[in-house]
This record gives C-alpha cells, sequence and structure tokens, in this order.
C-alpha cells in the first residue's frame, strides 16, 4: 500500500503540472485583447499601460510569468496563490484572500449536502433492492425519477417559494457578511440549499445502491453466508451491502470533489458567496487570474479526491489489494 500511495502522489502531482500548463496558456496567452489595456480601464495612456504589464509581468518571457505562476501553486504558507502574483483584475484584492473567503461557504454546503444524500439514498436503495417490486420499491423509484428529471434551479426556486415565501419555515436566502458560519447553519440559512442539492444526488445514489445490491445478492459468497445460517440483516449488511458500496465511494468522491470547486448553480439560486458565485463573476467580467485561482483549486480538490477513493477501495472491499 505505501508504494502504492508513493506512486498515486507522484502521479497527482504530474497531472496537477499538466493542468497548470493548460490553465496558464489558455486564461493568459489565448484570451484575446491585451490584459494590461483592461487592468488600466478605458481612459489609458502608453505610458499607463506599459506600467500596468510590468506590474503584471507581462513584460517578461513567457517562461519567467509561468514560473511565477507556478511558484503561486506550491501548498507552502506563503506561497500558494502568491498575493505578489495573483490580484483580481476586478478590484485588485488578492485571489487568495478571496477564496479563502469563500471556501467555508463552499465546503458547508457541499458537505452537508453530501451527508444528507447519503442518509437519504443509501437506505432507500437498500429497502428497494430488499423489497423488489413491493410498493416500497416503486415509491423509491418514483423519487428517483422525480429527482433525476428536476433541475437543480428549478428545485431551488420551487422550495424558495414554498417554504420561505408562503410557509416561512425557513429564513430568507443569502449569507450576512457579519454573521459567523456557524450562526448561519444555526439559523437555518443552509438547510434549502442543503435539501436541493441532496434530493438531487440522493436520486443517482438511490438507483445505483439498488442496482449493485441486486446484482451483488446473486454472487455465491452470499448464497454461502445464508447457507451458513447467518441472519438475513448479517447477510445484506456486512456482506451484500459491502461489496456494493465500492461504486458509490468512486461516485461520492467525485461529487463532493465538484462541489467544492463551486456549486455554481445553488450558489447562485440562493445567493451563497461561495466559491461558485465567485467564479460567476469572474467570467462575467474577464477577471483571468480569479478564473485560474478557481480552476486549479477545484482540480486539487478533484485529484486528491480520487486519491482518497482508491484507498477507500481497499478498506471496504477485501477483494483489493494495492502494491
Amino acid at each position: 500500500m505505501g508504494r502504492y500511495l508513493i506512486r498515486r502522489v507522484l502521479f497527482m502531482i504530474l497531472v496537477l503540472w499538466i493542468i497548470s500548463i493548460l490553465t496558464f496558456v489558455i486564461f493568459v496567452k489565448l484570451p484575446p485583447g491585451d490584459p494590461a489595456r483592461r487592468v488600466a480601464g478605458k481612459t489609458t495612456t502608453p505610458a499607463t499601460i506599459a506600467a500596468a504589464r510590468k506590474a503584471l509581468g507581462l513584460d517578461e518571457p513567457v517562461i519567467v510569468q509561468y514560473a511565477r505562476f507556478a511558484k503561486g501553486l506550491v501548498p507552502l504558507p506563503g506561497f500558494w496563490l502568491n498575493e505578489e502574483v495573483y490580484y483580481s483584475w476586478s478590484n485588485q484584492i488578492s485571489v487568495k484572500e478571496q477564496m479563502v473567503s469563500r471556501m467555508p461557504v463552499t465546503i458547508t454546503l457541499a458537505v452537508g449536502a453530501a451527508v444528507l444524500w447519503l442518509l437519504m439514498g443509501i437506505p432507500t436503495g437498500i429497502i428497494s433492492a430488499v423489497r423488489r417490486r413491493s410498493v416500497a420499491d416503486r415509491s423509491a423509484m418514483l423519487f428517483a425519477l422525480v429527482g433525476v428529471s428536476a433541475p437543480t434551479f428549478w428545485l431551488g426556486l420551487v422550495f424558495l417559494y414554498v417554504f420561505w415565501s408562503k410557509l416561512g419555515w425557513f429564513p430568507s436566502s443569502g449569507l450576512e457578511i457579519e454573521a459567523s458560519m456557524w450562526q448561519s447553519i444555526a439559523e437555518g440559512k443552509f438547510w434549502l440549499p442543503w435539501i436541493t442539492l441532496a434530493i438531487t444526488n440522493a436520486a443517482f445514489y438511490t438507483r445505483m445502491v439498488r442496482g449493485n445490491m441486486l446484482e451483488t445478492m446473486t454472487e455465491d459468497y452470499v448464497r454461502t453466508a445464508r447457507a451458513k445460517g447467518l441472519s438475513e440483516r448479517k447477510v445484506i449488511y456486512r456482506h451484500a451491502l459491502r461489496a456494493s458500496l465500492t461504486p458509490v465511494v468512486t461516485m461520492l468522491g467525485l461529487d463532493v470533489a465538484t462541489l467544492l470547486g463551486g456549486a455554481i448553480i445553488t450558489e447562485k439560486v440562493f445567493a451563497l458567496q461561495g466559491l461558485g458565485g465567485y467564479a460567476i463573476g469572474a467570467i462575467t467580467t474577464n477577471d483571468f487570474p480569479a478564473v485560474m485561482g478557481v480552476t486549479i483549486l477545484a482540480a486539487v480538490f478533484i485529484v486528491v479526491a480520487n486519491l482518497i477513493v482508491d484507498v477507500m477501495y481497499a478498506v471496504l472491499d477485501p477483494r483489493v489489494k494495492y502494491s
């Protein structure tokens, strides 16, 4: 396992390096227009543009520009997205500072929603598989069909209209700047975003767990466990479910990593100041340093999630061995 982890970490570094090169080329060298002119503003002089180019480091060779960019990605204190290199073109504020301030919102949204959709999707999938063709099974499949078909933005707007505007069960969307994250959670301002994301994703997990359970229940080792006289509960949870969760772990890792990169639609609907809203604002204003920062951060989340998923395979399934 140790040698495998070393190889995976080295491969992860290689992948992130390739992504950094592509990100640098796409957002620094390919976009139309002169970044220095965009930063300097509409009413500029050649001297102002030249000063802006020097301040952005655009007057240096490409290899030097990329070296400064790569230096800002080193995960060491004072280096990652270094403030000396990365300032937003829109407000001249450090990209690192803005991302760090918004990250708790996105992490809270992603983790809370993931816990909810696991609590909803896995038990529903188990019941649906164990009681096949029953009322519970058909109800679960109906829930999965509705959840998969409902767009996230539509579901969020419906929840806001029903549970906030009409019933008043939940507070309004959006977070106060002066309020702490724990205070916002205690006030219930994350419940509607959590439920919106959870319903959509729980539908996928219900169908996946059901399908995996139905397939696993026909395996020889499950029949052997029954023949040994184990109770049906032990057969289901100790043998069938454990093997069925391997694809679920894969899906969970990628889903959470994607949300950590910014749940764009949900954050926009509920006016949450997270990484997704930050990315949308940066794209709208052609703020390429901010877009680059969110892109690299999302790539880090996804690559690390893949590594964690591979390790979890060996924990959940004894048949998986790494060497």
